[in-house]
C-alpha cells in the first residue's frame, strides 16, 4: 500500500536540529549589554520543552495536554496550537510500537478511511504528521469524553437518553455503511460527548472496507452491558451461540421487542437500520433534542416544569440572571423579587450574628435559660431519610442518643465549681457552623461551615451545599443519595435550589460576622463534610444536628454557643459572650465541674435533646 502523502515515509523522520546561536555583536538598540540581566517583561513561564509536538514539515507546534486516554499502540492528549488557540485530540502513536510492516499499514488503514469521513455524528480528522519518535493524528476533540465514562457514573440509563443516543449511533453508522465501511469495534468507549452533548463515533483502528458477503466480518453494538456476559468465557460463548440473555425487568415492552430483534442468531433475521428506527421503541417514545450536560453523572429531569416550579425559575432567574433593565418591563416579577428579598432583611431571617457586636460582659445567664422548659422545640427541618430502612452514617435518632447519654453522665456526677478547667491546648481543628440565616416560612435553612462551605437545608427535606471555592455543587435528595456537579453542570431541575443557595450565599458573605474565634479548617482537610440532618428553634436557642454527631447549640441573647464533638472521647466547645472560645473533655467536666455559664448551657441542651426526642 502506497503511502499516505507527507506521512509515515519508510525511513523515519530525523530529529529536529536546535537552532542556530545568534551571531556575536553588539546587537540592536536597546538590547543588553554583555554580562547585564535582561529586563523581565512578564511573568508568564515558557512552555515546557518535553510537552511541545511540532510539525517537522510545517513548524507549526502543539502544547500537549492533559491524558484523555490509552490503548494497546496509542495514548490520546489534549492538544491545543500554540498559534491559533485551537485544541485538538491527539493520538501519539510511539514508532517503537510499530516496527513491523503490517503495523504499519494497519495505521495508514485507519488514516485512509477516517480522513475521508465527514458527518455529523463521527469524530472529525484534521491531520497528521509523524517526527522520529511518534506518529500524531490529530482530531476533533469531544471534552465530555465517552459512552464509557457516562455509564461508570450513572450504569443505567433513562429510556429517553437511550433514544437520544442511539439514533446519533445508527445515523452515523448508516453513513459509514453507505459508503461501504464497517467500523468493527463499536463499544461505548468509542462513543464520544462532544461539549454540547453531541455523541460523535470514532477510533477506526479496526474499521475496514465492506468485502463480498462471503467474507464479511461481524460485529456487536454493547448497550450498556454485554447481553451474554458471563463469569466463565466458555459459558458465554455457549450463551452467544443459544442466544440466551436475560433483559432487567425494569425495560419497557418496546425496548425488551427491539433488543430481541437484534439479537437474533441468524444476522439476515436482525432488522436493517431504518427498520429499528421505525421500531415502535423509537416512534412511540419521547427523544428529547437535547440533553444536559448533568446527564454524564446524574440522572436528568426530562419532564416538563410544572406551573409552581415555573413561578419558582422566574423568581430566581429574576435576582440571579438578568439585569436590572429587563425587570423594569416585569411589575409581576419585581414585586415577587422585592417580597423575596425584603423578607431576607427584615425579622423572617433569625441568626445570631446578624451586625458586629461588643463583648458582653461575663455573669450568669438569665434564670429563665435554666428554670423553664424550651419552648416551640419540634423539629423545624429534617434531611429526608431514603425510606429504605438503611442508613449510612448516623441518623437524627442515633445522634440524639448518644449525646442525652453522654450529657447524662456527665451533669449527673459534675461536682459544683465556679470556673472552668484549664481547656485542651491544642484541640483538633472543629468544623462548626460560623453563620446561618432562617427563611423556613419560604425556602428552608442556610448556614456556612467554618470551612467557608455553604449549604441549605431546604423545607421539602433536599440538601445542597456549595464548596468552599464555589466550583462544586453537592445535592443529596435523601439521607444516603449524594450527587455532586460542577457549578455550570448542574441540572435544571435543580436550578432553582441553586439559586436560592446562591443568594444565601452572597447574603451570609456580605451581612454576617463569622460567629466566634474559633480557627477555620481548609475544606480539603474534612475528607467528609458534615450534613446538617435536622435543626430545631426555641424562643431562646437553636438546635443544629449533623451526620457526623455534632451538635451546635446557638444561644441568641448573649451570642454564645454550644458545641459537642468528638464522643470518643467527647468534647465540649464553649464560645464565650466574648467570641473566645475553649474546648474542653467532658470527662474534665465530669470530674473537676464547671463555670454557671457553661453548666446551664449544658443543661438547656439536654432538656432540648429530651424534650423535642424522647429515647
Amino acid at each position: 500500500m502506497e503511502p499516505a502523502a507527507g506521512f509515515l515515509s519508510p525511513r523515519p523522520f530525523p530529529r529536529a536540529a536546535a537552532p542556530p546561536a545568534p551571531p556575536a555583536g553588539p546587537g540592536p538598540p536597546g538590547s543588553p549589554k554583555p554580562g547585564s540581566e535582561p529586563e523581565v517583561l512578564a511573568e508568564t513561564p515558557a512552555p515546557d520543552p518535553g510537552r511541545l509536538i511540532t510539525d517537522p514539515r510545517s513548524g507549526r507546534t502543539y502544547f500537549k495536554g492533559r491524558l484523555l486516554g490509552k490503548g494497546g499502540f496509542a495514548r490520546c492528549y489534549e492538544a491545543t496550537d500554540t498559534e491559533t488557540g485551537n485544541a485538538y485530540a491527539v493520538k501519539v502513536i510511539s514508532q517503537s510500537r510499530i516496527t513491523k510492516p503490517h503495523q504499519r499499514e494497519k495505521i495508514l488503514n485507519e488514516i485512509e478511511l477516517h480522513r475521508g469521513l465527514q458527518h455529523r455524528h463521527i469524530v472529525r480528522f484534521s491531520h497528521h504528521f509523524e517526527d522520529a519518535d511518534n506518529i500524531y493524528i490529530f482530531l476533533e476533540l469531544c471534552s465530555r469524553k465517552s459512552l464509557a465514562h457516562i455509564w461508570k457514573a450513572r450504569h443505567t440509563l433513562l429510556e429517553p437518553e437511550v433514544r437520544y443516543y442511539l439514533r446519533q449511533i445508527l445515523s452515523g453508522l448508516k453513513y459509514l455503511h453507505q459508503r461501504g465501511i464497517l467500523h468493527r469495534d463499536l463499544k461505548l468507549g468509542n462513543f464520544f460527548i462532544t461539549e454540547n452533548m453531541e455523541l460523535k463515533m470514532g477510533d477506526f483502528g479496526l474499521a475496514t472496507r465492506l468485502e463480498p458477503p462471503e467474507h464479511r466480518k461481524k460485529y456487536t453494538l454493547l448497550c450498556g452491558s454485554p447481553p451474554f456476559e458471563t463469569v466463565d468465557l466458555k459459558e458465554t460463548y455457549r450463551c452467544i451461540k443459544q442466544v440466551h440473555y436475560t433483559l432487567p425487568a425494569s425495560l419497557s415492552l418496546p425496548a425488551r421487542q427491539l433488543l430481541a430483534a437484534i439479537l437474533r442468531a441468524s444476522p439476515q433475521d436482525r432488522p436493517s437500520i431504518d427498520q429499528i428506527l421505525r421500531h415502535d421503541f423509537f416512534t412511540k417514545g419521547y427523544t428529547p433534542d437535547r440533553l444536559p450536560v448533568s446527564s454524564c453523572v446524574t440522572v436528568p429531569d426530562l419532564t416538563p416544569l410544572n406551573p409552581a416550579r415555573i413561578l419558582f425559575v422566574k423568581v430566581t432567574k429574576s435576582l440571579f440572571g438578568r439585569k436590572k433593565n429587563k425587570n423594569k418591563n416585569r411589575p409581576e416579577e419585581r414585586d415577587e423579587v422585592s417580597c423575596l428579598v425584603n423578607g431576607l432583611t427584615r425579622t423572617s431571617i433569625g441568626h445570631q450574628d446578624a451586625r458586629p457586636e461588643a463583648p458582653a460582659a461575663s455573669g450568669p445567664a438569665p434564670l429563665s435559660l435554666v428554670e423553664t422548659a424550651p419552648e416551640d422545640s419540634s423539629p423545624r427541618g429534617t434531611l429526608a431519610s431514603s425510606g429504605d430502612g438503611f442508613e449510612e452514617g448516623l441518623t437524627v435518632a442515633t445522634v440524639v442518643e448518644s449525646a442525652l447519654c453522654a450529657l447524662r453522665n456527665c451533669l449527673a456526677f459534675m461536682p459544683p465549681a465556679e470556673q472552668n478547667p484549664a481547656p485542651l491546648a491544642q484541640p483538633e481543628p472543629l468544623v462548626w457552623v460560623s453563620k446561618w440565616v432562617d427563611y423556613s416560612n419560604k425556602f428552608g435553612f442556610g448556614y456556612q461551615l467554618s470551612s467557608r462551605r455553604v449549604a441549605v437545608l431546604f423545607n421539602n427535606g433536599t440538601h445542597m451545599a456549595l464548596s468552599a471555592n464555589r466550583k462544586t455543587v453537592h445535592y443529596n435528595p435523601t439521607s444516603t443519595k449524594h450527587f455532586s456537579f460542577s457549578v455550570g453542570a448542574v441540572p435544571r431541575a435543580l436550578q432553582p435550589q441553586l439559586g436560592v443557595l446562591k443568594y444565601f450565599a452572597s447574603y451570609m458573605e456580605q451581612r454576617l460576622m463569622k460567629g466566634g474565634d474559633l480557627p477555620s479548617v481548609e475544606e480539603v482537610e474534612v475528607p467528609v463534610p458534615p450534613l446538617l440532618l435536622q435543626w430545631v428553634k426555641t424562643d431562646q436557642a437553636l438546635l443544629m444536628l449533623f451526620s457526623d454527631g455534632t451538635i451546635q447549640v446557638n444561644f441568641y441573647g448573649d451570642h454564645t454557643k454550644l458545641i459537642l464533638s468528638g464522643w470518643e472521647p467527647l468534647l465540649v466547645t464553649f464560645v464565650a459572650r466574648n467570641r473566645s472560645a475553649c474546648t474542653y473533655l467532658a470527662s474534665h467536666l465530669q470530674q473537676l465541674g464547671c463555670s454557671p455559664d457553661l453548666r446551664q448551657r449544658l443543661h438547656y441542651a439536654l432538656r432540648l435533646l429530651r424534650d423535642r426526642c424522647p429515647v
